[in-house]
């Protein structure tokens, strides 16, 4: 796709780079191109796109992709997304003192801003896969940028008695540890599934397997077109009928 449509990958890299500074601004009523203002952002942006398609034999995607450069490289990304998180939920607090909602939105979307616009990403490559929506089946990243958000919004509004520099500290340290040993292990097991595992049974319920066999029930007594089984025989018949076949096999 990078051969046939430079331009529709160069944007896709652009968004990429940026959504969540683009997600972020249409939020707080910004102009959403303002970032690409930043000249310099822009083209080294452009630069890693074009070596990263275009460099000969992919040597630039080689020596990325090499395990302990990109685990070094994931550990700066997280270090980037913590504190997106935290001047997306202070940039939001400076508008809307009281909107707490706006505040873990906004700190939510700096954090995982492409993984919410992937959709719309899909749709510059030509591709149409609602089913893979971020929000319906949310990856590492995206909890844990909801989460933080959380965190730094009871922060900022003196609900959380931590200093926001140690706030951003641990949580940093967590994302690096995480997404570290996730890429080093190949692991897609969050780990928050064992704690969400025991909460939201407890908030949200479970799927029942009653329920599921009653509707199937239900949909199968919908459908089925046979008739009714014959009822069933008393003893006193049975009896009877035993009786007369004993009769007529004597005759």
């Amino acid at each position: 796709m990078s051969h046939r449509s430079p331009v529709a990958s160069w944007f896709c890299a652009m968004l990429h780079c940026f959504g969540s500074y683009i997600l972020a601004d249409l939020l707080l009523g910004n102009a959403p191109i303002d970032y690409f203002s930043n000249n310099s952002s822009v083209l080294l942006a452009s630069a890693v796109w074009y070596l990263i398609f275009f460099c000969p034999m992919n040597l630039f995607y080689k020596c990325v992709s090499f395990l302990p450069v990109k685990l070094i490289f994931v550990a700066m990304k997280e270090v980037v997304r913590v504190r997106k998180i935290a001047v997306g939920v202070h940039h939001a607090h400076h508008h809307y003192h009281h909107g707490w909602f706006i505040m873990v939105v906004t700190g939510w979307v700096k954090g995982s801003g492409i993984a919410l616009v992937s959709n719309f990403e899909q749709l510059l490559r030509g591709v149409w896969k609602p089913e893979t929506n971020e929000i319906l089946h949310m990856s590492f990243p995206t909890k844990a940028s909801l989460y933080g958000a959380i965190l730094f919004t009871l922060q900022q509004t003196h609900w959380l008695p931590i200093a926001k520099a140690n706030l951003i500290f641990f949580f940093t340290m967590f994302m690096i540890v995480c997404k570290v040993f996730m890429t080093a292990t190949h692991s897609h097991t969050s780990p928050f599934s064992p704690i969400e595992g025991f909460i939201c049974p407890v908030f949200f319920g479970s799927v029942s397997s009653g329920h599921n066999n009653h509707d199937y029930d239900n949909s199968e007594s919908s459908h089925d077109t046979s008739p009714p089984p014959a009822p069933a025989k008393s003893k006193e018949e049975l009896n009877e009928g035993t009786r007369k076949r004993k009769a007529k096999k004597a005759e």
